[in-house]
């Protein structure tokens, strides 16, 4: 059985949609050893997940929130441990 690997769940309120959140976050994720997906919801929320060793799950998201932050009102994070989901980083 596999270990259990962090997982961050993070959602963006603000413009986050139709100003390339998505495809930033995809191009930041390359820097990191992190899996996961960037989707848009149909609320107007961005939905992030990222998975991997937590300093670089949490040193991306960071680096998202910097670059992205002018579009971004809220962010709001949920921590999970589980099974992988992810092989790579994606846009969903």
């Amino acid at each position: 059985m596999a270990s259990p690997v962090f997982r961050l769940e993070a959602h963006f309120t603000g413009r986050v949609q139709g100003v390339g959140f998505r495809y930033m976050a995809r191009q930041i994720a390359m820097g990191f050893t992190v899996t996961g997906q960037v989707s848009n919801l149909s609320d107007g929320r961005v939905q992030l997940i990222a998975e991997g060793a937590e300093p670089e799950v949490r040193d991306f998201i960071r680096e998202v929130k910097s670059q992205m932050g002018h579009f971004i009102k809220e962010t709001s994070e949920e921590v999970v441990y589980g099974p992988a989901h992810f092989r790579d980083f994606q846009i969903g």
